[in-house]
């Protein structure tokens, strides 16, 4: 994160004094004098008039409904980032379970080493719920051959439960456990689809809908480009 976000969240001064501060040269970070724009991560010491901040951890999680376009990595390589639709002081946040550039839907960022390993380790099984669109309607016994017997790819079977939601035979739902690069594009594209729509709406416990789990009171659908706090 930025090194004034850094002073302002861990420090007690505002964003313009921390910068003022690291103007002056009171700023040090790993042992050199630091330089206003600079970026700090919870590795580095940092110190202000020779005394060693200590950052404050606060554990946090969001929950984004990502649009297509937009990739989940923070270095986009020319591309927007999910970074891009979040201020400065969430940047921290780290993604868990990605979705590729071209796909869109729930994407959960936290620095909650426990939650993410829960939610992606292969052991704990957490169902992910996908819709999607086919450039044609899906054959019967393609179909059936997906659900039944799963089809075999590069790095091994993929097994997905399908659920047709129209009478066209283009718009399905699908609800999977694992996670590969690309599986379900990878999956259809073998029986000779093309996936034209992809939208993840449900990880584990959270959905787009709720936000979190067990809720009560759930709040609208979370539109697209937009986050909350969970």
């Amino acid at each position: 994160m930025r090194l004034n976000v850094f002073l302002a969240q861990s420090g007690g001064l505002s964003r313009r004094s921390a910068d003022k501060a690291i103007a002056e040269g009171r700023i040090i970070v790993n042992g050199q004098v630091a330089t206003v724009g600079q970026s700090v991560d919870s590795a580095d010491e940092v110190t202000f008039d020779g005394h060693v901040i200590i950052p404050e951890v606060k554990i946090m999680t969001i929950l984004l409904n990502k649009p297509a376009g937009y990739v989940c990595s923070r270095d986009g390589q020319g591309s927007k980032t999910v970074y891009d639709l979040l201020p400065e002081q969430l940047h921290h946040l780290k993604t868990v379970g990605r979705l590729d550039k071209d796909s869109s839907g729930l994407i959960l960022l936290t620095n909650n080493g426990q939650l993410a390993n829960q939610l992606t380790h292969p052991r704990y099984q957490k169902a992910k719920v996908y819709e999607l669109k086919l450039d044609k309607p899906l054959a019967p016994l393609h179909q059936q051959m997906i659900n039944d017997q799963g089809i075999e790819l590069e790095d091994g079977l993929s097994h997905l439960m399908l659920e047709r939601l129209d009478d066209a035979r283009l718009k399905w739902r699908i609800t999977m456990n694992e996670g590969r690069n690309r599986q379900i594009r990878r999956t259809f594209a073998t029986l000779g689809y093309t996936v034209t729509h992809l939208n993840r709406i449900m990880f584990g416990s959270f959905s787009l809908a709720s936000g979190q789990p067990n809720s009560k009171h759930a709040p609208k659908h979370l539109a697209s480009g937009k986050y909350r706090l969970i």
